[in-house]
C-alpha cells in the first residue's frame, strides 16, 4: 500500500509511473457519471456506486498484472506524424490491415480498445449479467477518462523528451487532488451517442490539441520558481514525501485557464453518455431486478517482467 500511495502522489521521485488521472480523479469521475443516468438506470447503478467508484482504477492495477492491458490506456498520435488524425483508420480491422496489430499495440490502442469495452458492456446489458455490467462500466469509465488526458495522446507522455519528467502525474493527479473539490462537475442528463467510435476519436483529437499548452505552460512557469518553491514536502501515509508545491500547482492550474476542469467534466459527460448508449443499444433492459449484484474482487498479481510506462 505504501508503494501504491507514493505512485499516486510522487510520480517524479520513483521509477514506476503514477496511476493515470490519479486514484482520486478516476474515482470522482466515475462516481459523478452515475448521477447523470436516467431513472431506469440509476436505480441499478446508485446502490452500486461504491463499486463503480472504488474500482475505477482497476484497469491501472491490471496493467502491472495482465499482458496487453497497458496499451489500452493511450495512443501516441505523434508517432504517426502530424496528420495522424486524418490518416489513422478509425476502425480496428482497417487499422490492423494498414499497420499490423503489433505495431498498433506498440504505440497504444486506446480509442479502439475503449470501443470494444463499450460493445462488451452492451452485450452485458443484453444478457442482464449484473456483475459484468458493473465491471465493464467501471472499466469503460476509466478508459474514456484516460482518452481525455492530453498526455495520453503523445510520445512525450511524461515530459521525458523535454526535461519535464513528472508532468504526467502533476497534471492528472496533483492538480485535481488540490482543486477538484471546487470544480462544478455536474453535466446534466446522459444523452445518446449516435456514433460512439467517432466520438472516442473526437475526444482524442480535442485532448491531443492541448498537449503543447500542457508542456509549454509548465516549462515557462518553472522559470519563475526556484526548486525549493516548485516543490515541497508533505506527510502522506506516515511518510514524508516530496510533491509539487501548492503555490506552483495553483499557478499552473490558473495558467491552464480551467483546462483540467474542462477535461474532467468532459470525461464525466462521455462516461454517462456511453453507459446510457450501451443500455439503449441493448434494448433498454429492465435493471431493477438486478439489484443486490455482487462482483468478485479481481486478484492482481504483479508481473515484474511486464514493461509498463506512464499510461
Amino acid at each position: 500500500m505504501r508503494i501504491f500511495m507514493i505512485w499516486i502522489f510522487l510520480p517524479f521521485l520513483i521509477s514506476e509511473p503514477p496511476i493515470t488521472w490519479g486514484f482520486y480523479a478516476h474515482s470522482l469521475i466515475n462516481r459523478l457519471a452515475v448521477f447523470s443516468l436516467p431513472e431506469e438506470m440509476i436505480g441499478f447503478y446508485k446502490p452500486q456506486i461504491q463499486y463503480i467508484t472504488e474500482n475505477a482504477v482497476n484497469p491501472d492495477r491490471r496493467r502491472y498484472a495482465v499482458e496487453g492491458e497497458a496499451e489500452k490506456h493511450y495512443i501516441d498520435l505523434d508517432y504517426y506524424g502530424d496528420s495522424a488524425l486524418q490518416t489513422l483508420p478509425k476502425y480496428w480491422n482497417e487499422a490492423v490491415e494498414k499497420f499490423t496489430e503489433d505495431s498498433l499495440r506498440m504505440n497504444g490502442i486506446g480509442p479502439w480498445s475503449a470501443y470494444f469495452s463499450f460493445l462488451n458492456l452492451t452485450k452485458a446489458f443484453e444478457s442482464k449479467n449484473s456483475a459484468a455490467i458493473l465491471r465493464l462500466s467501471a472499466d469503460l469509465g476509466h478508459y474514456i477518462a484516460d482518452l481525455n488526458v492530453p498526455l495520453h495522446t503523445t510520445v512525450n507522455y511524461n515530459g521525458q523528451l523535454t526535461d519535464q519528467v513528472g508532468i504526467h502525474g502533476f497534471w492528472e493527479s496533483r492538480v485535481p487532488e488540490l482543486q477538484a473539490k471546487d470544480y462544478p462537475l455536474w453535466v446534466g442528463q446522459a444523452e445518446y451517442v449516435e456514433k460512439p467510435q467517432l466520438a472516442l476519436w473526437e475526444a482524442v483529437a480535442v485532448a491531443h490539441a492541448q498537449v503543447d499548452s500542457v508542456l509549454f505552460i509548465e516549462k515557462e512557469l518553472t522559470k519563475n520558481f526556484s526548486p525549493d518553491q516548485k516543490f515541497s514536502y508533505e506527510e502522506r501515509n506516515k511518510l514524508t514525501v516530496r510533491v509539487y508545491s501548492r503555490e506552483f500547482t495553483e499557478a499552473y492550474a490558473q495558467a491552464l485557464d480551467g483546462q483540467i476542469e474542462r477535461q474532467m467534466k468532459k470525461s464525466v459527460k462521455m462516461i454517462a453518455d456511453f453507459w446510457f448508449t450501451a443500455w439503449v443499444n441493448a434494448g433498454q433492459p429492465d435493471l431493477f431486478d438486478l439489484n443486490g449484484a455482487k462482483v468478485d474482487e479481481e486478484d492482481f498479481v504483479v508481473k515484474p517482467e511486464l514493461k509498463v510506462r506512464d499510461h
